[in-house]
C-alpha cells in the first residue's frame, strides 16, 4: 500500500493532459461546452462538477482510504450535508465536548426542524449506548475534541452500533488524515475543516467530507449539488498545494506540541495542561492505538482561573497570533470561552473543564525555542 506521505504528494494529481502542467490547473469557469445535449467530456456546470475540485476531492478521499470524497465552502456545510441527510423526529448523539460552530448549528439550526441532539461525555463509551434508542440515526463526534483535547475511542463506538441503522460521523480535523484513519476504526462519514491543516496556510476555507459506502456518497453528492455550497477552483487548487506537505508539516507540529506541552506542565503560572500525549491524559492508552501521533493542538487554563488573566496572557505573545482558527504554519493562541466556544452557554462549558481562564494553542511549525521563549515572556503573570 502506497504510503501517507506519496499518497499526500501524488494523490488525485496527474499530469495536465492538454499540456503536461505537473500542477491540476485552476479551472475558472462555470459551464462547459457540449457536443450535443448531454454528451460532454464528465463535466456541465461547476457546481456540480469541476476538475480542480475533483482531484481535490480524490486527494482527500486517497488520504483517507475512502472511495469518494466531496468538498464544500466550509466545514460547516460539509457538516449541514450531513445533517440535511436526516428528517423531523431523528436523534442525534454527539460529544459535550465540541467545536462551538457545530453545537451552534445542530442547536439553533436543526432542532428548529425537529431532529433532537443529545450531548453526552464520549471518553466512556457506555455513556453513548444509554442515549441510543429507535430514533437514533447519527452519531458525530470529534477526536481529539475542541478545546479539550479528550480522546474518543471510535472502534469502541462503531462496534456499539454495527448492527444498527446509525451512521457514525468523525471529524478528524484535529488529527489529520496522517495522525488518524477513521474510516478504518469503523466510521461511516469522516469530515475535515480543510481551512485548517490540510490547507495549513490560513488562506483558504473549505470543508469535506469522505465516504466508502456508494448509495451514501450518492446522497450527499445530491445535497452538495442542491444545496450548492461548494468551493470555488482557486480553493481547491490551494488545498490541493497545501496537502502536498500535510504529512511534512505534521511532523513538525507534533514535535513542537510534544516539546510545549511538556514545558507548560512545569511552570507554575499554569494549573492543568490539556494534550493527550500525556501518560496521565484519561484516554492516552486508546490515542496511542488509534493515532500516529499527539498532534499540535494544546489547551491550558491559569493557576489564577479568570478570563482577565487568560486577556492578560494573551495580550502579551508576540509570536503566538491571537486569532481565531487553526492548523496553520503560524502559531496561533485563542480564547475558547469568548471566541471559538462563545455560542455555548458558560454552564455548559463549565461542565467539560472549559473554564474562565482556558487558552487554546494552535502550535505552528516555527522553531520550538522561539515559541516556548515567547510563552515564557507571556506567562510571567
Amino acid at each position: 500500500m502506497t504510503k501517507l506521505g506519496t499518497k499526500a504528494v501524488h494523490a488525485g494529481v496527474e499530469p495536465d493532459p492538454a499540456t503536461g502542467a505537473i500542477m491540476t490547473p485552476i479551472y475558472q469557469t462555470t459551464t462547459y461546452v457540449q457536443s450535443a445535449p448531454g454528451e460532454h467530456k464528465g463535466y456541465e456546470y461547476s457546481r456540480s462538477q469541476n476538475p480542480t475540485r475533483h482531484a481535490l476531492e480524490k486527494s482527500i478521499a486517497s488520504l483517507e482510504n475512502a472511495k469518494h470524497g466531496l468538498c464544500f465552502s466550509s466545514g460547516l456545510g460539509a457538516i449541514d450535508a450531513v445533517v440535511k441527510m436526516l428528517k423531523p423526529g431523528d436523534e442525534v448523539i454527539s460529544t459535550n465536548d465540541l467545536y462551538g460552530g457545530s453545537y451552534r448549528i445542530f442547536t439553533k439550526i436543526f432542532e428548529n426542524f425537529g431532529i433532537k441532539f443529545h450531548f453526552t461525555d464520549m471518553n466512556h463509551v457506555e455513556k453513548v449506548n444509554s442515549l441510543i434508542n429507535d430514533n437514533t440515526k447519527l452519531i458525530w463526534l470529534e477526536t481529539p475534541t475542541n478545546p479539550m483535547m479528550n480522546i474518543i475511542d471510535i472502534k469502541g463506538v462503531a462496534d456499539l452500533i454495527k448492527d444498527k441503522d446509525i451512521l457514525l460521523a468523525v471529524d478528524n480535523t484535529f488529527a489529520t488524515p496522517i495522525l488518524q484513519s477513521p474510516m478504518e476504526l469503523g466510521a461511516d462519514i469522516v469530515m475535515h475543516s480543510a481551512t485548517k491543516y490540510l490547507g495549513g496556510h490560513s488562506d483558504v476555507v473549505m470543508g469535506a467530507l469522505v465516504v466508502n459506502d456508494d448509495e451514501l456518497a450518492k446522497k450527499l453528492a445530491f445535497i452538495q449539488n442542491s444545496s450548492g455550497a461548494v468551493p470555488g477552483p482557486q480553493d481547491c487548487f490551494l488545498v490541493l498545494r497545501g496537502i502536498k506537505t500535510l504529512h511534512l508539516r505534521m511532523e513538525r507540529h507534533c514535535q513542537n506540541g510534544e516539546v510545549i506541552a511538556n514545558w507548560l506542565a512545569t511552570n507554575p503560572a499554569v494549573k492543568n495542561v490539556f494534550w493527550p500525549g500525556f501518560e496521565d491524559h484519561p484516554n492516552h492508552d486508546i490515542a496511542k492505538v488509534q493515532m500516529r501521533g499527539f498532534g499540535g493542538m494544546i489547551s491550558f487554563s491559569l493557576k489564577e482561573d479568570s478570563q482577565e488573566a487568560a486577556f492578560e496572557v494573551l495580550k502579551k505573545f508576540q509570536l503566538f497570533s491571537l486569532a481565531e482558527s487553526l492548523g496553520g504554519v503560524e502559531s496561533l493562541c485563542g480564547h475558547p470561552a469568548s471566541m471559538t466556544h462563545a455560542s455555548i452557554p458558560r454552564e455548559e462549558r463549565l461542565k467539560v473543564g472549559l473554564t474562565d481562564s482556558l487558552i487554546r494553542l494552535s502550535v505552528g511549525i516555527e522553531d520550538s525555542e522561539d515559541l516556548i521563549a515567547d510563552l515564557k515572556q507571556a506567562l510571567k503573570i
